[in-house]
């Protein structure tokens, strides 16, 4: 990837906080990377260096800023927009595939030579697959560090590290320190959240408009799998090495994330799921720019800026409920789910501590991060990080024709399945092998949606169907409406919320066309598909600002 020197200083010598996980500020004379936005002095021209990745620096030898932590800033937005290669492979790197399957398993995904995988990674971000899974397992490492009370070799191993002297080279390489003083530095307060538990501060770009986040997700909410309450989402994952609970918190600045992980070998992707979930790494003022741009939609742009696209943790599970949803209301598609979910199923147990001696405690505050995102000190109760606007305006069905009331409004407060909030009272989704494991009087529905969803199992349970970021969407769109009972409306919600295409627009659905029609704007399928040429390569933003207006 090529990057423009004097552009990249200029955004330096501005401190422009936009630029921040775009590219990284190497300082030759310190010997340092840091952030675009860097509080500390401008450096001189000629000691400075530009690296797409933070990989990319940590191979020219430069360790991280202590103060401006650069790995504590958001995602580039790019690995979310692009769909070619590289994209896939960043999505999936920070999903965990090179520390669970190795770089042969994330070609072998990609369908490209170890060797020419390397080749792409290289010319574009300046470091192969394995720098950068290593980059990210530092910083994984400095979370469990600064945030647990497991050894060191537990950490290193937690971590995806192969030894604990890999851990501890690494460690000193790229913060400048060793392990034990990161633990030192940080001090130690048991955590409220117990064993297994981490808080993070989730960093995004400026605007978010939170409201209509979790109106969004409210409007949704699948008892026992989620729920919102006083500005929280919450809810069950399922992650490779088992099961998770997650609550969100938006506020000023950043998101509050408590995990809570029966393997700590999964943070690295219980974050990428949070972060794909509430589409953290979008560049909202691009996103905004080009729509206000149209006069129909300036001024929603202007009345709620940074409104984001929703995302999902888990691309079969969102499947499920487009299927389900399709052709009847938002209220009966969630009773057809839950009834779905509460189905005797293999029980799986909640999250628990990989070792049970282990006092989890919480960072020092701000400052400490992983990846992404930096630690938050963990608070009681009575001083919990005061959440943003969040309205609770009850939810709307959709009504009938509406596939599945994909453009319903619902209030913030709204609570899900599970009164009071507390851990354990969410699950993960069920499977595709679960789900394949059914009986017919699980379903409750027509013959032919019943069997829809099982070829759709089958599909992904065999590998032949690929719902998760890392996928081709355009190929996966071509598998899809290959199925029987997928149809284009299905496959481009999929392709815009399981896979995060920021270009899909959905003009045959129901809610987009009277939020089209709302603004004044063309709304029968083929004019406003016509008219939506305008909003490239942002028309699935433009989607959920109908949805909004409807």
């Amino acid at each position: 990837m090529e990057l423009d020197f004097e552009r990249c200083y200029r955004a330096v010598d501005s401190r422009d906080q936009r630029f921040d996980g775009w590219f990284y500020t190497g300082v030759t004379s310190t010997g340092i990377y840091c952030r675009p936005s860097c509080p500390a002095m401008t450096p001189k021209r000629r000691n400075v260096r530009f690296f797409a990745s933070a990989a990319a620096a940590q191979g020219a030898g430069l360790r991280a800023c202590r103060r401006c932590r650069p790995d504590a800033a958001p995602g580039s937005p790019q690995w979310d927009v692009r769909a070619d290669v590289v994209g896939r492979a960043m999505r999936l790197i920070a999903d965990g595939v090179v520390d669970r399957e190795g770089v042969p398993g994330l070609a072998a995904r990609l369908g490209y030579t170890e060797r020419h995988l390397h080749r792409m990674l290289r010319a574009e971000l300046g470091a192969g697959p394995l720098a950068l899974a290593r980059a990210q397992r530092a910083q994984t490492a400095r979370t469990l560090i600064e945030t647990t009370g497991l050894g060191l070799a537990e950490v290193a191993f937690a971590a995806g590290f192969g030894s604990v002297r890999q851990f501890n080279d690494t460690v000193r390489e790229v913060y400048g320190t060793v392990p034990s003083q990161l633990r030192t530095a940080r001090g130690g307060r048991p955590a409220p959240g117990g064993a297994g538990t981490i808080t993070l501060r989730l960093a995004y770009r400026p605007p978010l408009h939170a409201a209509a986040l979790l109106d969004y997700l409210a409007a949704r909410v699948l008892p026992g799998v989620e729920d919102v309450v006083d500005g929280t989402y919450r809810r069950g994952l399922r992650l490779p090495h088992g099961p998770a609970e997650i609550a969100l918190t938006p506020v000023a600045g950043y998101v509050a994330a408590t995990l809570r992980l029966a393997d700590l070998r999964d943070l690295a992707p219980a974050v990428a799921r949070c972060r794909r979930l509430f589409d953290l790494d979008a560049d909202p003022e691009a996103v905004d720019q080009t729509l206000a741009a149209d006069p129909a939609l300036a001024g929603i742009v202007a009345a709620e800026p940074g409104v984001r696209l929703p995302r999902a943790v888990d691309g079969f599970e969102l499947a499920l409920r487009a299927i389900i949803g399709q052709q009847i209301s938002l209220r009966a598609a969630t009773t057809t789910l839950t009834r779905l979910l509460h189905h005797p199923r293999p029980h799986t147990p909640s999250p628990s501590p990989p070792t049970p001696a282990s006092a989890d405690r919480p960072g020092p505050g701000p400052g400490f991060g992983h990846g992404d995102q930096e630690v938050c000190v963990t608070e009681s109760a009575s001083r919990r990080p005061k959440p943003l606007d969040h309205r609770g305006e009850p939810g709307e069905p959709g009504e009938p024709g509406d596939p599945g009331g994909h453009g319903g409004r619902g209030g913030a407060g709204r609570q899900g399945g599970a009164a009071g909030g507390g851990w354990g009272v969410v699950r993960g989704f069920p499977g595709a092998e679960e789900v394949l494991g059914l009986p017919d009087a699980a379903f409750g529905m027509p013959v032919a949606r019943r069997e829809t969803i099982r070829a759709l199992a089958r599909a992904v349970a065999a590998g032949e169907v690929d719902l998760e970021p890392g996928g081709d969407r355009a190929e996966t769109v071509r598998r899809l409406t290959a199925l029987p009972g997928i149809g284009p409306w299905t496959a481009g919600y999929l392709a815009m919320r399981a896979l995060g295409d920021p270009d899909v627009l959905l003009p045959t659905d129901l809610a987009v066309r009277r939020g089209a029609a709302a603004l004044g704007l063309p709304h029968t399928p083929t004019t406003l598909d016509a008219y939506a040429d305008r909003w490239r390569p942002w028309r699935s933003y433009a989607a959920i600002r109908l949805w909004r207006a409807a």
